[in-house]
């Protein structure tokens, strides 16, 4: 088996089990919006449901049209990953682990969303009363650093050399 797939299993395998086992956690231990200060002012740990994307994207959406939306684009989704790490050489570390955080991720959201129909977050910061990013889980961090890993990939490595064969070519 290439390396790159064994990445892909291994990372999608730990990242899905992580994410699965600390949502079940909140799921069974919290009640729905409750929060607990784990750094008082900053981080809590609190239970909420995203009927949406990232950040609440499309939840106040027809219901109708969200499910739909929601349970055909992530295998679209992880298809389109699964193609594009087709091409990637095995040697390109970096560019599979970013494509297997993003593909784990997707697969543990996608999880929620065929268990409930929604997606459990629990992750929260803020800064006292004044400011608040929205809840995520590890899914969407995973996802998210995939996807700030391939764009510092693009933006700021030098492409590898080509074999001499594609040079001549």
């Amino acid at each position: 088996m290439k390396k790159k797939y064994l990445f892909l299993m291994v990372i999608t395998g730990l990242l899905v089990a992580i994410d699965q086992l600390v949502k079940l956690y909140i799921h069974t231990q919290f009640r729905l919006g409750e929060s607990v200060p784990v750094i008082s002012g900053f981080f809590n740990l609190t239970y909420v449901r995203n009927f949406g994307a990232a950040f609440g994207f499309l939840a106040e959406s027809h219901p109708s049209f969200r499910e739909i939306f929601f349970l055909t684009m992530p295998p679209l989704a992880l298809l389109i990953i699964l193609l594009i790490l087709r091409g990637v050489n095995d040697k390109d570390t970096k560019q599979i682990v970013a494509l297997s955080s993003i593909f784990g991720g997707a697969i543990g959201n996608y999880i929620d969303r065929l268990r409930f129909r929604y997606v459990i977050d629990f992750l929260d910061f803020h800064l006292g009363g004044r400011w608040s990013w929205p809840a995520f889980n590890i899914a969407d961090a995973a996802i998210v650093g995939g996807v700030i890993l391939l764009l510092i990939l693009m933006f700021f490595e030098k492409p590898a050399p080509r074999e001499a064969a594609e040079q001549k070519s």
